[in-house]
C-alpha cells in the first residue's frame, strides 16, 4: 500500500537522483524548481510536477535530478508499479499531477528530442564543408593535405531510434483530457489511470534512447574538431591560416570557419573543456604574434539590417487585401497581440494550444480569401507575397533580420514548375489554371469523385455537380481543404506546437542554408538517380509507335512533383506516387520552403517511400504476394519469414529483430531504412546490408553501370553482377534484333528504343 510521506525540504544544488540509483519513491514539488538531466540537455520541473514518474517501468533512475532553488517535495514510496493502483484509485487529486506531469514531461523531451536531430544532420554537413574547405583551399595553395581517419565513412544521422510522431500530438491530446470537464469520471478508473502511466514511461523510455543516440553521434563528430592527440581538424584550420597569405581572402575566410568552430565550442560542446580551452588560447598566443589583415578581419562585419518600409505594419497590410469580415479580421488581430506577448511560443499548456488552433483556423481562411483575391488584383503588396510563400504575417514576429531575408528571397522567386518544384502559391495557381489536377484526399478520393460522392449524399444538385467539375476555384478550395492543413502541419514536424505563422522561435537554422531551392532539389534527386537510376521509371507502352512496335514494353521515367509548404519545418512526405488514377504520371513530395532537415537524406527517404508505395499501386491486391515477383513481395517476405531464413546468420537475424522493433514493426519503414543504407552506403562501395536485402535491392534497384564496374572486385557482388550481366545480354540482345528489323524494313527506329536500352544497360553514355 503507497503511504504519503511529510513533505522535505532541500536546497538548491542539492542532488536528488543520479543516473544508475535504484528507483524506490516519487517526490510531488510543491513548491520550487528541480533540473532533471539527460544526455545532451535538461528541463526544468516546478510546481505540481512529479520526480521519477516518468521511469516507474524501469528499476533505476536514467534521469539524473538537481534542486535548481530550493524545493519542497512530498514523497511516496515506490516498491512497484503495483503499488500506484491504490494511490490512483483512493487520492485522484494526487493521480491527476502524477498524469499531467507526465504528459508534460514527455512532450518536453520529444521537442528537444526533434530538435537535437536537427542538430545533427547540421552537425554532419558542417563538418563534411569544413574539411572540404580544408583541403580545397590547401590543394589550391600546394600545401600538405593530411587526411582524417575515419571522416570518409561518416555517414548522415538516420535516427534509428526516432520516437513517433504521433505520440507528441497524442499526449498533448491527454493533457487537455485530463484538465476538462470529463477528467473525473476518468480518474474514478485507476487501471486507465495506471495503464496511461505505463505506456507514457515506456515511450518516455524510447525517446530518451533516441536522445541517448543523437547525443553520442554529436560527441562522435566533435571529437573530429577537437581531440586528445591533437590531430583533428582544429590542428589542421590554424596549421594552414598560418601558411596561408595575411589579408588574402582565403586567410580570412579560414580564420572564420576557426572563429565560428571556437564560438560554437567554447559554449556548448561534448569535448574535454580543458583540452579545448587550452588548444583555443596556444591559438590566440600564436595570432596575437601574427598581426595581419586577416586577424583584425577575425570579427566579422554585421550587416546592418534595416526593416524595408513596405513591410511595417503587415498584418494590416495583408487584412486590408484580402478584405476579410471585420470581425474575422479583429480577431485575428487579438490573437496575433496574444501570441506575440507568449514568453514560450512552444508552451504546451492549454491556454497556448487553443491559441495556436484558433489562429491556425483563421490563418487558413484569410490565406484561402488572400489567393483568390491575388488572382484579380494587382500589384500584390510584397506582405502578401511573403504571406503566401512562407506564412509571414507580423513583422515583429519574424523578427527584422529575417523579415529581410524573406523580402530578398521572395524578391528573387521564379516560377520552377517546368523543373516539377512549385512553391504552394505556385501549385494553387498550377490547380487554378488546369495544370495540375487536385490532389486525392484523405479517403483516395479525386476531385470528381468527391463530387460524385456529394451528389450521390444529396449535399449538391445535378446542375451544382456540372458546376463545380469545370470550377477552377471549386478545385482550388478542394486543394485548400484536403491537402493545405494536413501537408502544412506535418512537414512542421513538431506537430503539438504547430502554427502556421512564421515566427522567428521556429528558425533552428539560418534561412539561407535551410531555403529549399529547385536546384537543390535536382542535386538531391540526381544523387540519388546516380545510385538507383532506376527509381522514378514505370513500365508503359509506346502508344505514339503501336503500330510498329505493338504491345513492346518501355519504361518511361517520371520525376516527381515537389511541392514546398509555407513553412520552417522538419519533415519529408510523400504525398502520392502516382497524380490521381493515372500510373504514367509524377508523384507529389511535399517539403517545407525552409527544410531544417538534411535534405538528401529527406528525398531518398521520401523516394523509398515512392518505390513501396508505387510497387503496391502497380501490384494491387498481389503487391505482397511472392509468387507475383516484385519488390514488395520478395520484402515482405524476407522479413516476415526472416527467422527460418538459412541465408541469415544469427547476428544478422537479431539485427532484423531490434530494427523491427524500432520500426514498429512496419515492413514499409524496414525497407525504407535498408533503401536510405542502400543509397548512403551500399552506393559507394560501403556494404552495410545482409546478403538476402542486398540481393533484393540489386534486383529492384539496379546499380548504374559506372558502380558496377567500381564493385566489380568486391566478391559480395559477384554473384549479383554475373546474374545482372547474363540478364542484360539477354535484353540488350532483344532490343537489337528489334532494331534491326526496323531498319532492315526501311522504318525509322523510334527514340523510346534507344533510351529503353540506357534503362537497361544503366550506362550514362
Amino acid at each position: 500500500m503507497v503511504i504519503e510521506m511529510a513533505g522535505i525540504t532541500l536546497n538548491k544544488g542539492t542532488k536528488i537522483f543520479t543516473y544508475g540509483q535504484p528507483m524506490t519513491s516519487l517526490h510531488l514539488i510543491t513548491s520550487g524548481k528541480v533540473a532533471a538531466f539527460y544526455p545532451g540537455g535538461h528541463f526544468l520541473l516546478t510546481k505540481g510536477d512529479v520526480i521519477g514518474i516518468c521511469e516507474i517501468c524501469s528499476e533505476i533512475h536514467f534521469l539524473s535530478y538537481t534542486v535548481a532553488e530550493d524545493t519542497t517535495l512530498l514523497t511516496y514510496p515506490l516498491t512497484n508499479v503495483e503499488a500506484l493502483d491504490d494511490l490512483m484509485q483512493n487520492h485522484q487529486d494526487v493521480a491527476r499531477f502524477f498524469l499531467l506531469s507526465t504528459f508534460r514531461q514527455l512532450n518536453i523531451l520529444q521537442n528537444r528530442c526533434s530538435i537535437s536531430q536537427l542538430n545533427c544532420g547540421n552537425f554532419y554537413h558542417v563538418l563534411q564543408e569544413d574539411y572540404e574547405n580544408y583541403n580545397q583551399i590547401s590543394t589550391r595553395h600546394r600545401l600538405p593535405v593530411k587526411p582524417m581517419e575515419g571522416i570518409d565513412t561518416l555517414g548522415t544521422y538516420l535516427n534509428d531510434e526516432a520516437p513517433d510522431l504521433w505520440l507528441s500530438e497524442y499526449y498533448a491530446g491527454m493533457m487537455r483530457i485530463y484538465t476538462g470537464p470529463h477528467s473525473k469520471d476518468l480518474l474514478q478508473e485507476s487501471a486507465v489511470s495506471v495503464g496511461f502511466l505505463r505506456k507514457c514511461s515506456l515511450d518516455f523510455r524510447k525517446t530518451y534512447t533516441s536522445s541517448d543516440e543523437q547525443h553520442r553521434y554529436q560527441r562522435h563528430l566533435s571529437h573530429f574538431y577537437f581531440n586528445e592527440d591533437g590531430n583533428d581538424l582544429f590542428e589542421r584550420l590554424t596549421s594552414l591560416i598560418c601558411k596561408l597569405d595575411a589579408g588574402s581572402e582565403e586567410a580570412k575566410q579560414t580564420l572564420q570557419t576557426i572563429e565560428r568552430v571556437i564560438k560554437d565550442f567554447g559554449e556548448d560542446n561534448d569535448c574535454d573543456p580543458s583540452i579545448v580551452a587550452k588548444r583555443i588560447e596556444a591559438f590566440r598566443t600564436s595570432m596575437e604574434h601574427r598581426t595581419t589583415p586577416a586577424l583584425e578581419g577575425s570579427e566579422t562585419d554585421e550587416t546592418n539590417t534595416t526593416l524595408p518600409s513596405e513591410l511595417i505594419n503587415s498584418l494590416s497590410t495583408i487584412l486590408d487585401y484580402a478584405a476579410i469580415d471585420l470581425e474575422t479580421a479583429n480577431s485575428f488581430r487579438k490573437h496575433i497581440q496574444d501570441y506575440k506577448a507568449l514568453e514560450d511560443k512552444m508552451d504546451t499548456d492549454d491556454k497556448a494550444n487553443r491559441l495556436r488552433r484558433t489562429l491556425t483556423e483563421e490563418f487558413y481562411i484569410i490565406y484561402s480569401v488572400a489567393f483568390e483575391k491575388t488572382l484579380t488584383v494587382s500589384p500584390v503588396p510584397l506582405p502578401v507575397s511573403l504571406f503566401m510563400y512562407f506564412g509571414y504575417v507580423d513583422e515583429e514576429l519574424a523578427g527584422t533580420e529575417h523579415a529581410v531575408t524573406l523580402c530578398k528571397l521572395a524578391k528573387q522567386m521564379t516560377d520552377h514548375s517546368e523543373s516539377g518544384v512549385y512553391t504552394f502559391y505556385d501549385w494553387l495557381l498550377a490547380v487554378f489554371q488546369g495544370r495540375k489536377a487536385p490532389s486525392r484526399d484523405e479517403f483516395g478520393q479525386d476531385y470528381s469523385e468527391y463530387l460524385h460522392k456529394q451528389k450521390h449524399s444529396g449535399n449538391i444538385s445535378e446542375t451544382e455537380l456540372r458546376e463545380l467539375e469545370n470550377s477552377a476555384m471549386g478545385k482550388v478550395n478542394f486543394e485548400l481543404r484536403n491537402l493545405f492543413p494536413q501537408a502544412n502541419k506535418i512537414t512542421y514536424g513538431r506537430v503539438t506546437t504547430f502554427c502556421p505563422i512564421f515566427t522567428s522561435d521556429n528558425v533552428l537554422k539560418s534561412l539561407d542554408s535551410s531555403y529549399v531551392t529547385s536546384s537543390r532539389i535536382a542535386r538531391a534527386l540526381e544523387m540519388i538517380r546516380a545510385v538507383d537510376y532506376t527509381a522514378f521509371y514505370r513500365e508503359s507502352m509506346d502508344t505514339e509507335h503501336m503500330d510498329i512496335l505493338g504491345k513492346e514494353t518501355i519504361h518511361l521515367e517520371f520525376l516527381p512533383d515537389i511541392i514546398l509548404m509555407p513553412n520552417v519545418g522538419i519533415r519529408g512526405m510523400l504525398w502520392q506516387e502516382i497524380e490521381g488514377r493515372v500510373r504514367n504520371s509524377p508523384g507529389r513530395m511535399l517539403l517545407s520552403i525552409f527544410h531544417l532537415e538534411d535534405l538528401d537524406a529527406t528525398m531518398i527517404r521520401m523516394t523509398g517511400d515512392f518505390r513501396w508505395e508505387l510497387c503496391k499501386r502497380v501490384q494491387g491486391s498481389r503487391w505482397n504476394d511472392i509468387s507475383e515477383a516484385s519488390i514488395t513481395s520478395e520484402y515482405f517476405d524476407y522479413i516476415q519469414f526472416y527467422r527460418k531464413n538459412r541465408d541469415l546468420t544469427a547476428e544478422a537475424k537479431e539485427k532484423l529483430r531490434s530494427g523491427l522493433q524500432r520500426a514498429k514493426n512496419s515492413f514499409k519503414e524496414m525497407f525504407i531504412r535498408d533503401y536510405m543504407i542502400w543509397i548512403l552506403f551500399e552506393g559507394k562501395n560501403s556494404p552495410r546490408l545482409n546478403k538476402v536485402a542486398r540481393k533484393i535491392f540489386f534486383t529492384y534497384c539496379p546499380f548504374p553501370d559506372e558502380i558496377c564496374r567500381t564493385i566489380a572486385q568486391n566478391p559480395l557482388y559477384s554473384e549479383f553482377l554475373d546474374k545482372r550481366r547474363i540478364k542484360t545480354s539477354q535484353q540488350l540482345h532483344h532490343i537489337d534484333v528489334l532494331i534491326k528489323k526496323l531498319q532492315n524494313g526501311g522504318i525509322a527506329v523510334p527514340e523510346s528504343l534507344e533510351k529503353e536500352k540506357y534503362y537497361i544497360s544503366g550506362k550514362t553514355s
